[in-house]
């Protein structure tokens, strides 16, 4: 299968600019029947006994504006990834002047280039003389909200969700900044179970796919942990024939990665899982999801849940009005088994 397979005309009009408010009055598309609905009609789609996993990674403050030491230049730094003690993955902006050993200050923070940049991403190690930097990053960096989003929000945690705890993401977990508080009362009050999973979301939520063959792309290894609380709610929730139901792409590769060797495994490790179609899901029945962008691996994976009716439904979210990528509205999608 090619990438432009994959490509779909996305208007700017269609890319949603504001932070809805609530959260849970964003939209909600049922793709098996192509229904209309509000999110917070989300517990008329669950049965008692079903199970939603929630990515609780938080975002870090991971932009940066850097001054090159030498010639007083600046250039924008967005920590994708922490690789050890002192050195991150970074995307940089401009690219074109920045060289190995290139110096850079950040607020009281010193920085040198040690690799790249290539395509964009360099391996830079970061140093405070006060402590770790992961410990300066709030005072120093900013949220990196999308690219694509031009708007404002009225405070940085409009784009965590509420399920945020575990620092590490350089970008939220966006199909879960529908829910509410109110809202997971009255999941719960369905009967209806919550657990936990972490994945860093990292480089390649800023990657789309290259021309050519998908199987060329290579997808960037990001982090993960599934709890022991978690397989537990999983193995509960298969006894009593309910469904997993995934918050999010991120969810998904985690749990799928998590049950490579056949049974969902407790612990830590990286995934580099690419879900497309052929892939038969092991862990997650369904999938609560915003709407892709053209030609990117997580709408290759909705294509791999959906099959070739996922044209047919984005078709209809556009031509419906939805409000589409990070802050736009959603869509419940259920596995074929």
């Amino acid at each position: 299968m090619q990438a432009t397979d994959f490509r779909y005309d996305l208007p700017d009009a269609a890319i949603a600019q504001e932070a809805i408010e609530p959260r849970d009055s964003a939209r909600l598309l049922v793709a098996a029947t192509l229904d209309d609905r509000s999110f917070r009609e989300l517990p008329d789609l669950l049965h008692p006994g079903d199970l939603l996993v929630v990515n609780r990674t938080r975002v870090r403050r991971s932009r940066l504006v850097a001054k090159k030491t030498e010639s007083g230049g600046t250039v924008e730094l967005l920590l994708t990834k922490r690789l050890d003690e002192n050195r991150w993955q970074a995307l940089v902006r401009p690219a074109r002047r920045i060289r190995p050993g290139t110096r850079l200050e950040i607020g009281p923070a010193r920085g040198t280039v040690l690799e790249g940049p290539e395509r964009g991403v360099v391996i830079v190690e970061l140093t405070w003389v006060g402590g770790d930097v992961e410990d300066l990053l709030p005072s120093i960096g900013r949220i990196p909200l999308p690219p694509y989003f031009h708007g404002s929000i009225d405070h940085p945690d409009r784009y965590q969700t509420m399920f945020a705890k575990t620092v590490g993401s350089a970008a939220a977990p966006t199909a879960a900044l529908h829910f509410t508080p109110r809202l997971v009362a009255a999941i719960a009050a369905k009967g209806v179970g919550f657990a936990e999973v972490d994945l860093e979301v990292g480089l390649d939520t800023f990657r789309p796919m290259g021309d050519g063959p998908i199987d060329e792309h290579e997808m960037h290894r990001e982090r993960y942990e599934v709890p022991q609380a978690t397989v537990d709610a999983v193995k509960a929730t298969g006894r009593c024939d309910g469904r997993v139901i995934a918050v999010g792409t991120t969810v998904v590769r985690t749990l799928e990665t998590a049950a490579a060797g056949g049974d969902l495994v407790a612990g830590r490790g990286e995934s580099d899982l690419f879900i497309k179609p052929g892939y038969e899901m092991r862990v997650v029945d369904a999938l609560i999801t915003n709407f892709h962008a053209p030609g990117t691996t997580l709408l290759v994976m909705i294509a791999a849940i959906l099959g070739p009716r996922w044209r047919s439904v984005y078709e209809h979210a556009l031509g419906s009005g939805y409000r589409f990528l990070s802050f736009g509205d959603a869509m419940f999608v259920e596995a074929e088994r």
